[in-house]
């Protein structure tokens, strides 16, 4: 495995997010947020923070994002803006365009879209 700076939010627990948008939840709408944030539902919108943003395994997201950190486990479809980095994970998908500092794609994640650095 490698050693990726600045994914200490691979270690966070649910305790360290002020909001999680839960499973059962599905939001439609804007979302501007300070302090990180995970989504586990679904979501459909834009989304921009100041802070970072963790969609977990089995979420939805149909929403442009704008966040300093963006880590993608489930599917997101849309523009990702990263201020300092965007991780895909193995179990994730992004249908959509990057534009980051810092770009991680993990061994079997799905990517379409153009990324710019």
């Amino acid at each position: 495995m490698f050693d990726v700076k600045d994914t200490d939010f691979f270690d966070m627990e649910d305790e360290s997010f002020d909001t999680i948008i839960e499973d059962d939840i599905k939001f439609t709408g804007n979302i501007k947020f300070k302090q990180p944030l995970m989504i586990r539902g679904q979501v459909n919108g834009k989304i921009e923070a100041t802070s970072d943003l963790v969609v977990d395994t089995n979420a939805v997201v149909n929403a442009d994002i704008t966040a300093s950190r963006v880590l993608i486990k489930g599917k997101v479809k849309g523009n990702v803006t990263g201020e300092n980095l965007v991780f895909v994970t193995q179990s994730g998908s992004l249908d959509g365009d990057i534009k980051t500092k810092k770009v991680v794609l993990e061994p079997g994640c799905a990517f379409t879209g153009r990324c710019s650095m």
